[in-house]
């Protein structure tokens, strides 16, 4: 009898041990997949990032709009012990702290002629006020990696 319980015993624990390493096998390839996608997105990101900066270079991207999109990729990159970009690209980032809380794309249309004026003239003020600053952070934003 005890040696018939011994014998269950084993079946159970061995199913139980095949199982766990059927788990963690699977974790393992989850994880390996995760990470794969983590390199691929942070690969994208960088694209982004010199490709924008290039196009602002070379005034195919205006300087607003660059720093808005720069700023969103910067932030949204998923690396750890992240540096402070702010302190790094200062005019990208003073530039987007500017005019982040302008209206666009269909808030945009539905302003009046006189209201886009206004705001075109702050936008475009600051960007002459910043682009000093704007273009030596986009020449570095140009070769930007990690």
């Amino acid at each position: 009898m005890t040696f018939l319980i011994l014998i269950l015993m084993l079946v159970i624990v061995t199913a139980m041990a095949f199982y766990a390493g059927r788990l963690l096998y699977k974790l393992r390839a989850q994880n390996k997949l995760k990470e794969a996608r983590r390199k691929e997105r942070l690969t994208n990101i960088i694209e982004s990032i010199n490709t924008i900066a290039a196009a602002m270079a070379q005034q195919q991207c205006n300087l607003s709009e660059g720093s808005i999109r720069l700023y969103h990729l910067l932030e949204a990159l998923p690396v750890l012990n992240k540096p402070n970009y702010a302190d790094i690209y200062t005019g990208v980032y003073a530039l987007f702290e500017q005019v982040k809380d302008l209206p666009s794309h269909e808030e945009r249309k539905q302003l009046s002629t006189d209201e886009r004026k206004v705001q075109d003239t702050f936008r475009e003020e600051c960007e002459a006020r910043l682009e000093t600053t704007i273009l030596k952070d986009v020449a570095q934003l140009k070769q930007f990696s990690i």
